[in-house]
């Protein structure tokens, strides 16, 4: 009876050794002896118990890995602290575990050393703008370094870039000045640009003013033509009247005398202290004062 029990016991232990169950997205390593014998895939596998072991469990899955932030020396001798990601994945699980002591470790050590070569030749300001730069050399070189170990380095990420304590101030206090400059040259491009924009304004005025007054005058002159020539028109209509009511009456000499006489009187009786008379006026006195003559010794005689 306990023959039975302690070989059930056997086969029992047989069993649990022998059978292994692979989970998804990992794989075993198998050792017979002491030497490397297969890979065994997600599922069930059968391996001889006290010839065959399991030498390590590697996950095929997308792995991160955060590198401890590193002091890193610039061209411009500043020392900054890099904070950074390393995203890996196993492609070849027996060189991850023959190949290197520890693949975590290695990948570590080549990533610090890799930061500081390329960092130490780039000046504080170009870290700050090469970032991407940054990251796809450092991938680059990883992932060259890393493929005898069976490992993929697919992305690299720089977190964070921290400079010192007076380096931020500085920084800080530039980029204040910066802002202030800017804003100053905006305001000034702004007053600029309100000061054009008057002016032009003020030169269409003044040139629509100019325009208006120019019209003004152009009208009002035209206008002052138009009534002067009215004016005269209307005269020499009034004179061609007059000369022609004359020249129906047909007048003669004695009348034209007469009516010379009546005009010299209307002029001396003006306010004028000297009379100009024409010399044909003085004819017509002439003749007037001989005629009164006449009339006199006519008077005389009888």
């Amino acid at each position: 009876m306990w023959f039975l029990i302690i070989l059930l016991a056997l086969i029992l232990i047989i069993a649990f050794k022998s059978i292994k169950i692979v989970k998804q997205a990992e794989v075993y390593i198998i050792e017979r002896l002491g030497k490397y014998h297969k890979i065994a895939d997600a599922g069930l596998t059968i391996i001889i118990p006290f010839f065959d072991h399991v030498r390590s469990v590697v996950s095929l899955k997308q792995q991160t890995m955060d590198i401890p932030p590193q002091g890193v020396i610039t061209k411009d001798n500043v020392t900054i602290t890099i904070d950074t990601v390393v995203f890996y994945k196993i492609t070849d699980p027996a060189k991850a575990v023959y190949e290197i002591q520890s693949l975590r470790k290695g990948i570590e050590y080549l990533a610090i050393t890799t930061i500081r070569d390329i960092v130490g030749k780039m000046d504080l300001d170009e870290t700050f703008s090469s970032r991407d730069m940054i990251n796809d050399h450092l991938r680059v070189i990883l992932d060259e370094a890393t493929d005898q170990w069976g490992c993929k380095v697919d992305r690299v990420e720089v977190k964070d870039i921290t400079p010192p304590a007076d380096i931020r101030d500085a920084m800080e206090k530039q980029m204040n000045a910066e802002r202030n400059k800017r804003a100053a040259i905006l305001q000034a491009e702004g007053e600029r640009q309100s000061a054009i924009t008057i002016a032009q304004g003020q030169k269409e005025a003044a040139i629509l003013q100019a325009e208006a007054d120019r019209e003004s005058k152009i009208r009002r002159a035209t206008g002052e033509a138009e009534a002067i020539k009215k004016v005269a028109e209307a005269k020499a209509d009034e004179i061609q009247l007059v000369y022609s009511a004359i020249k129906k009456a047909n007048p003669d000499d004695k009348l034209v005398q007469i009516k010379s006489l009546e005009a010299l009187k209307e002029i001396a009786d003006g306010n004028a202290n000297k009379v100009f008379i024409p010399f044909e006026a003085t004819k017509a006195l002439s003749s007037l004062g001989a005629a009164a003559e006449v009339v006199k010794k006519d008077s005389s005689k009888q």
